[in-house]
């Protein structure tokens, strides 16, 4: 225990010294840790929002983008695609298909995305109500946690969404407001962020202009069937009669025809040769574009690697030059020390406690550099947060201390140990006659 506090005193006596080795070594704790947080938590991110999705079409274009913009809402989509030419994948009869999720983007509100789609969306997420209800008709929204915590909206508000991935007042429909229904427990996943209703409702917002407003909205929301889109499974039986579906054979052909969605989401009821091929036969045989999630994601991090590679070399050159600072340091107060060591020696002091003393030092500017690296990670996370948020609508944990710090704590105490291994050695070999004369 004397040992402890007299290493301590000695640290303290050169305050100077002390600030730039715990300076440098802080900052290649801190950007080593940072890396490694953020890693871990885009990495956890990007795994949660695969909800085991197979396949994913769309129009042509960049695969990668494709996967980003249908699976994590993160760039622009290829395009639009008729829905005619993907109505065959959403046969709930298909031999290989389990699921087919269709999904149509294109307007915002407050920089959130508006998603028309059907219930088996929220169910990739396991999303469950927080209060209020699933959408049923057009015009009816259920909002994402974060949705809901940012624009402070409740059942039974209303707001106007805009056109394109901006928040641009002059492209505001203010035509077709739409009403929130229910909001959504968090998540964890890219459903956090979304407003969630039904395809109709993205095209009766943009076709308003073609044509006037249809009032009958139940007569809107039962057009789900003819235009291949799965019943909501949250409307009740019984809503429809025979006199209802044969006025909707009569629906206008041309305008089906016309209908479109971004992409659609596909799970396999298994892998075998047939669901392998399947995207290369989409990509050859049709306009359409299909890509592979797992494929695309593995390659994005490929790419994101190099970055984070480059940065965890950098933290580490400067983890070393702070390790050099730190023996430099204790070899300069060694010198400088010679004659209070000899004295120790003869106070009784061994050979052993003079090594040890010298490694107690080493020792503790890592720990204590480690702890301000640390703590300086979690910081900058904390602070930077919102602007994150505000990017790319993600949430990031700034306090969520992984494993991997553990084993940096480890190699920290490695890069003091043997920055003071030196000195300490000399320390051990004090000649107490030589030194004193």
């Amino acid at each position: 225990m004397k040992l402890i506090k007299l290493s301590l005193q000695n640290l303290f006596y050169k305050p100077l010294s002390l600030v730039l080795s715990l300076t440098l070594f802080a900052l290649g704790v801190g950007l080593i840790a940072l890396m490694m947080t953020l890693n871990k938590q885009i990495t956890q991110k990007f795994e949660n929002n695969l909800a085991g999705i197979d396949l994913i079409i769309g129009a042509k274009g960049s695969p990668l983008q494709l996967v980003l913009n249908g699976l994590y809402h993160l760039d622009a989509p290829t395009g639009n695609i008729p829905l005619r030419e993907v109505q065959a994948f959403m046969n709930p009869k298909h031999p290989l298909i389990k699921k087919a999720v269709p999904l149509s983007l294109g307007d915002t509100y407050s920089g959130f995305r508006i998603v028309g789609t059907t219930a088996d969306f929220p169910e990739l997420y396991k999303a469950e109500l927080a209060s209020g209800n699933w959408w049923k008709l057009p015009m009816e929204v259920t909002l994402g946690s974060s949705v809901a915590a940012v624009s402070k909206l409740k059942p039974g508000d209303t707001f106007i969404s805009s056109h394109g991935l901006t928040s641009d007042d002059f492209n505001k429909h203010d035509h077709a407001p739409f009403k929130v229904i229910g909001i959504l427990k968090e998540t964890g996943t890219v459903c956090d962020q979304l407003v969630l209703t039904s395809a109709e409702s993205i095209w009766e917002v943009h076709e308003h202009q073609a044509q006037p407003k249809n009032k009958d909205t139940t007569h809107t929301a039962k057009e789900k069937t003819e235009n291949g889109l799965a019943e909501h499974s949250h409307t009740e039986k019984g809503d429809h009669d025979e006199s209802d579906h044969d006025h909707d054979a009569e629906v206008d052909s041309s305008a089906l025809a016309a209908r479109e969605i971004t992409t659609l989401l596909i799970q396999f009821k298994a892998r075998n040769v047939m669901t392998l091929n399947m995207q290369r036969n989409i990509n050859q045989n049709t306009q359409l574009q299909a890509a592979t999630p797992a494929i695309e994601i593995n390659r994005l991090f490929s790419l994101m690697g190099i970055g984070f590679d480059a940065i965890r070399a950098l933290a580490w050159v400067i983890a070393f030059v702070s390790g050099l600072s730190i023996f430099i340091s204790l070899y300069n107060s060694l010198k400088e020390r010679k004659a209070e060591l000899a004295l120790m020696r003869v106070m009784g002091a061994s050979p052993v406690s003079l090594f040890s003393l010298i490694i107690l030092e080493g020792l503790a500017i890592a720990f204590f550099g480690y702890i301000l690296g640390v703590l300086a990670c979690h910081l900058v996370m904390f602070f930077s947060s919102d602007y994150l948020f505000q990017l790319y609508k993600y949430r990031f944990d700034a306090w969520d201390f992984i494993r991997e710090e553990g084993f940096l704590l480890a190699g920290a105490l490695s890069i003091g140990l043997a920055a003071a291994v030196i000195p300490a050695i000399q320390a051990y070999r004090t000649e107490i006659a030589k030194t004193l004369a």
